[in-house]
């Protein structure tokens, strides 16, 4: 799992965050509450389960990425907690709201904040948010 100290560093000069791979957020992390902590509980699966079914989405074939958006306050808490799942595909909106089935979120167009480090999302696919309320 990447630090806090490593996100700042990428962050850069205007302080934006980089968008980060499952890999990077999820490999090693515990944390029942970095994904959702409102809804750890009350919902949301266990993280485990949350991470194996967010890979499966990585590996389908119309899928071109998928990256953590990191909450903009846990860097300065140390404690890294994603406030969305972005999800780059030609799939439309119901189609990945079925993907998300029983996470108990949302999906919008779009990522939910500025990043940097957001991989291309070339003609004709989408940006999803796979976001908690």
């Amino acid at each position: 799992m990447i630090t806090a100290t490593e996100v700042i560093r990428r962050s850069g000069v205007n302080g934006q965050m980089p968008l980060l791979t499952l890999d990077e957020f999820f490999d090693g992390n515990t944390d029942e509450e970095c994904v959702a902590p409102q809804q750890w509980g009350h919902g949301r699966p266990p993280l485990a389960e949350l991470t194996a079914r967010l890979r499966e989405i990585e590996r389908r074939e119309d899928v071109l990425w998928v990256r953590v958006q990191l909450h903009p306050g846990s860097v300065e808490t140390s404690t890294l907690t994603a406030q969305a799942i972005a999800v780059c595909t030609p799939a439309d909106e119901a189609a990945c709201a079925e993907w998300v089935d029983g996470f108990e979120a949302d999906v919008f167009l779009g990522l939910v904040d500025a990043y940097r480090d957001v991989p291309k999302a070339p003609e004709g696919t989408y940006v999803w948010s796979v976001v908690w309320e």
